[in-house]
């Protein structure tokens, strides 16, 4: 590995673990539907002047696939920043990065059945721990009195988003849309500003403030495009499995910036089921001994 390219993975995971916190500062601040609608439009105005005419050039090549491009539009950019947004309200930063640290082991479950990629050691014994991981931070402590006590609604909503962007990374790498990068991300900026209207039009119209303004800076510049840039840059140089396990990262950059930005307490719970949920979705990427299901002939 090259040490030099390790920036680039780096600063797109430090990006989208500051866009976690940014989105718990966005609550009570902006309504959810705005902020999504907002951030998408900003992000398709800035891309456009370097996209729109050579994506309006390929407009062959790309017709047949609006389709698909819609889902994943739908599930990568709409569901799951907006129910990010909507978790942001009860659930906290440091709980919605632990929760979105599963991203990558949701991957390789959805993998199994949507890809036909056989399921490993690691993918079951990783995804039982991780299970158990995050049973003990929704719980706050307690995951065999987890219904009993109740759970943070939010705490939900981001599990929700996180399977969401899950089956959107299993859906990018099932469907191989031949498309370059550049255009195809254009295309679902623009596809989620469709989406999002209509919420948009019936949701509570927050104004563009001097408090909001930033947030809305972040989520439409850093977290919609510089990350992506720096993402695709690190898959260059670097391969996409090197780069997946900075995603490990991702909780712990979370923890250490909402302590810092919002000053949240870092309770036991969080850290107990930090670990355990980071360790299982270690273990599922580490160990790729496959699981002999068959059963013997006899």
């Amino acid at each position: 590995m090259q040490l030099k390219y390790i920036w680039f993975p780096l600063g797109a995971v430090s990006i989208w673990a500051g866009n976690t916190v940014i989105s718990k500062m966005s609550a009570g601040v902006i309504a959810p539907e705005d902020i999504s609608f907002y951030r998408w439009v900003l992000a398709a105005a800035l891309m456009s002047p370097f996209l729109a005419r050579q994506t309006w050039a390929a407009r062959a090549q790309i017709r047949p696939h609006l389709g698909k491009i819609l889902v994943l539009a739908l599930l990568g950019m709409v569901l799951f920043q907006s129910l990010a947004y909507f978790a942001a309200a009860t659930s906290s930063a440091t709980s919605m990065g632990i929760i979105a640290s599963l991203m990558p082991l949701l991957t390789l479950l959805l993998s199994i059945q949507l890809l036909s990629e056989p399921p490993t050691v690691g993918t079951l014994a990783g995804g039982l721990l991780s299970l158990f991981g995050l049973a003990v931070l929704i719980g706050r402590g307690h995951p065999l009195a987890l219904f009993d006590n109740g759970v943070v609604v939010g705490d939900l909503l981001m599990l929700l988003a996180t399977i969401a962007y899950g089956l959107y990374g299993v859906m990018l790498r099932r469907w191989a849309l031949p498309l370059r990068t550049w255009q195809l991300l254009y295309m679902q900026v623009l596809m989620a500003v469709v989406l999002l209207f209509p919420g948009f039009v019936l949701g509570h119209h927050s104004p563009v403030t001097a408090d909001n303004l930033p947030i809305l800076l972040y989520a439409g510049i850093a977290a919609s495009i510089i990350s992506q840039f720096l993402w695709m840059r690190g898959v260059a140089h670097l391969g996409a499995s090197r780069c997946a396990i900075f995603v490990n990262l991702m909780p712990i950059f979370t923890v250490i910036i909402a302590v810092a930005a919002l000053d949240e307490e870092l309770h036991g719970y969080h850290a107990a089921g930090g670990v355990i949920t980071l360790a299982g979705v270690i273990m599922a990427q580490a160990l790729k001994q496959r699981l002999n299901i068959r059963a013997k002939a006899g």
